[in-house]
């Protein structure tokens, strides 16, 4: 991949939390323009914690990074404030369904749109486009936020993030608590926006099969260290090398020559 077309890189990096517990150990991995690039792993191998490093949130949690460098667009992150990340394009979804339970879902969408400066026009274009992406938000739009589904609540979180126009888009277990049919709904709009404006995004994911079936490529996580990347494609075929790193207890035989086995 050609330098100018590498939006996010992470080399080597190592994270502890309170001076003392080890998160991350060598993590790497990264995202190119107009990829949907897969973290996969099981809880506790180390997803979330890469992620908030992506962004530059370790600090709030006193966590820190010890070793390595993640650079976004070509720049350090770690000399950045999270807000200056997102107005420059690197927009995260924390895990959980973060909104403002008691604003509306439009208000909530609206607040992506201030947090990048937008104006008025702006965020009256932008909220139109988010409801083509996700129609049963303007449905919703007049509810508060709290007393939508969980559904409804992830797309609102998503939908604020598409409002401040990123050029990554970084998620944190979309799929968790909600039910398939809502999860294929979700992962087919973030393909197809992937698809229609070459937005590039980084999901970590638990659920491999649906983290697999609609991403480019894909690294795995161990107990905080990279452990095999590859394309998706070659991911999903490669049954027992997944499966092995994904916690199950077939041991792999032997692996598909094209894939990245890290640390073996």
């Amino acid at each position: 991949m050609a330098d100018k077309d590498l939006l996010l890189l992470v080399d080597g990096v190592s994270a502890i939390y309170n001076h003392a517990i080890t998160a991350l150990q060598g993590v790497s991995l990264t995202v190119g323009q107009g990829e949907i690039v897969a973290l996969l792993g099981a809880n506790g191998a180390g997803k979330t914690t890469t992620l908030k490093a992506i962004s530059n949130l370790l600090l709030a949690e006193r966590g820190q990074i010890t070793a390595g460098s993640i650079r976004f667009g070509g720049r350090d992150v770690t000399t950045r404030a999270p807000a200056d990340l997102v107005r420059s394009g690197l927009v995260q979804v924390l895990e959980g369904r973060h909104c403002f339970r008691n604003l509306t879902v439009e208000e909530n969408l609206i607040t992506g749109g201030i947090g990048r400066s937008a104006g008025r026009s702006e965020i009256s274009s932008d909220l139109e486009n988010i409801y083509v992406q996700f129609p049963r938000l303007k449905e919703k739009r007049r509810t508060l936020a709290g007393l939508t589904s969980g559904g409804e609540q992830q797309m609102t979180a998503i939908g604020r993030a598409l409002m401040s126009r990123p050029r990554l888009l970084v998620l944190d277990e979309p799929s968790m608590g909600l039910a398939p049919l809502v999860v294929r709904d979700i992962f087919e709009n973030l393909r197809k926006l992937n698809r229609d404006t070459g937005l590039a995004i980084l999901i970590a994911e638990q659920n491999s099969t649906v983290a697999l079936k609609y991403a480019h490529r894909a690294v795995i996580l161990e107990n905080g260290t990279t452990v095999l990347s590859g394309s998706a494609e070659e991911l999903r075929d490669g049954s027992d090398v997944t499966s092995f790193y994904l916690g199950q207890k077939t041991v792999p035989s032997a692996p598909n020559h094209s894939l990245t086995v890290v640390g073996t």
